[in-house]
């Protein structure tokens, strides 16, 4: 018998006694098959854009597709939860990179670029891009009839790489667009000739009635992948490619992917005529238009507390005080709207590690900015009243605040007060930009419609009705009030 042999019987002996006591104590160890996968139990933020129907969409009010579907059945099968973002493709990406999201899938291609700044899960999709033009073109067969024209495509998709090759071989041009819908839209009404996107989008949109048909073959292209930010959440990541394999090897991976592309039905209001798309879009619509109403309401009362503060530091003695004014209105009137919501919802977390609330976010954006223009406001009024109507106040015994209070400030919001409501009506329009941030209001709940059933033109003629109707009233009641007060 081998010397070492003995030893071995021993070690054994000691690790079945091990494993026995731990048994009876109901300490098992775990075997590879037990092990408790490294996110259970925890909830992911995940952003994504659900205007690329069909792997992220609404419908019906919730968000469905190839990506959402695959997400849920891995979390399911990983013990995980998952928080969906609803962002735009850019704006997805910027939230994972500046910690609001903690990983991305939106029919993201994997790219050596975006490795450099990602890092990818295994491809769970082969893509490939296909060319379309309006159902109704019968000149346009192929990248040869391209000569001197314009197409469109996706901002930072594979459809727009692959158009931006060809157009220096063929000599056509190529604009870039944020959404599938309204390249399309593009397409039929006759401001671009044809559009560059994936194969399956296109062929979705085709079944929905968008009015295009598709003239080339595919291009094989990448692969698609769920993101995080490189160097993070890799438990997570190891976790995805586990749940999708389990789906691939089960058969589930092959039936959602015919759900949405073996036979691609039309939405529920593809067929429905104008008044009847109303009344099926307004619950989304009315839950974008209280959103709207409500961030406006919060947002103009801060506003309006800030003009009063600078416009009264804007006619201060004090050089300090006039000089903080100024920067203040200069800063705010002098950058976009857009700048400082992208600040705020994205920049700010990035540097201070804190994820951002996507309502304040969009509250500081549109008070800051109205603030400064009613800082001007209210300085240009308290400036209008006549200067004597001072002297003479001051001459009656009155001191500097009693005379601001008693003569000068009613004086002055009665000057004031007409462009104060203007300014009113300008905010709740810009509260249309914090679509881009994935705020749900008025316009993005329309842009979540129009990209599943494609009636862009319908969609947006019913949200201009709205804010005219809503912005029709707001500013009746606030000139009613404004004749009472001031009359």
């Amino acid at each position: 018998m081998h010397p070492t042999q003995p030893r071995r019987g021993f070690r054994a002996l000691v690790a079945g006694s091990l494993a026995a006591f731990l048994l009876l104590v109901g300490v098992a160890p775990a075997s590879a098959a037990d092990e408790q996968s490294g996110v259970e139990g925890q909830t992911f933020v995940i952003a994504t854009d659900t205007t690329f129907a069909p792997f992220e969409m609404f419908e019906g009010g919730d968000i469905t597709g190839i990506d959402m579907d695959l997400l849920n059945a891995i979390a399911d099968s990983q013990g995980f939860e998952v928080e969906i973002q609803s962002l735009g493709f850019q704006a997805a990406l910027s939230a994972v990179t500046s910690g609001q999201a903690d990983g991305v899938i939106a029919g993201m291609s994997i790219t050596d670029e975006r490795k450099e700044i990602f890092d990818f899960s295994d491809p769970y999709f082969d893509s490939g891009v296909q060319m379309a033009v309006a159902a109704t073109d019968t000149t346009t067969t192929g990248y040869e009839a391209l000569e001197g024209k314009t197409v469109v495509a996706k901002s930072g998709s594979e459809g727009l790489a692959e158009a931006e090759k060809l157009a220096a071989e063929y000599g056509f041009t190529v604009k870039a667009l944020d959404q599938s819908a309204t390249m399309y839209e593009s397409v039929k009404n006759g401001s671009a000739v044809a559009v560059f996107d994936d194969y399956p989008v296109l062929a979705y949109g085709i079944a929905q009635g968008n009015g295009l048909k598709v003239v080339t073959d595919k291009i094989p292209g990448g692969q698609y992948g769920f993101a995080v930010a490189k160097g993070q959440n890799a438990e997570l990541l190891a976790a995805f490619d586990e749940g999708l394999a389990e789906l691939r090897a089960s058969g589930e991976y092959d039936e959602i992917l015919d759900t949405y592309l073996a036979d691609p039905t039309a939405s529920s209001s593809a067929g429905l005529n104008f008044f009847e798309l109303v009344v099926d879009s307004m619950p989304a619509l009315g839950k974008g238009l209280w959103n709207t109403l409500r961030i406006t309401l919060v947002a103009f009362i801060i506003a309006l507390v800030l003009g009063i503060g600078f416009g009264f530091m804007k006619i201060s003695t004090s050089k300090i005080l006039r000089g903080i004014a100024s920067v203040y209105v200069a800063v705010f009137r002098g950058t976009p709207v857009l700048v400082w919501a992208f600040l705020f919802y994205f920049g700010l977390p990035q540097l201070t590690g804190v994820k951002g609330d996507i309502f304040w976010a969009g509250v500081a954006t549109l008070a800051l900015n109205a603030g400064a223009y009613l800082t001007e406001i209210i300085r240009g009024g308290l400036r209008a009243v006549d200067p004597g109507q001072m002297e003479a106040a001051r001459s009656l015994g009155l001191g500097w605040g009693k005379s601001m209070q008693r003569v000068i400030v009613p004086q002055a919001v009665k000057i004031s007060t007409p462009a104060m409501i203007n300014q009113f009506v300008i905010t709740l329009k810009d509260s249309s930009l914090l679509l881009t941030i994935g705020f749900a209001e008025l316009l993005y709940q329309a842009q979540q419609i129009y990209s599943v059933n494609f009636r862009t033109t319908e969609m947006l003629i019913i949200v201009g009705i709205m804010y005219f109707i809503v912005i029709t009233i707001l500013t009746w009641i606030a000139n009613t009030i404004d004749k009472k007060v001031n009359k």
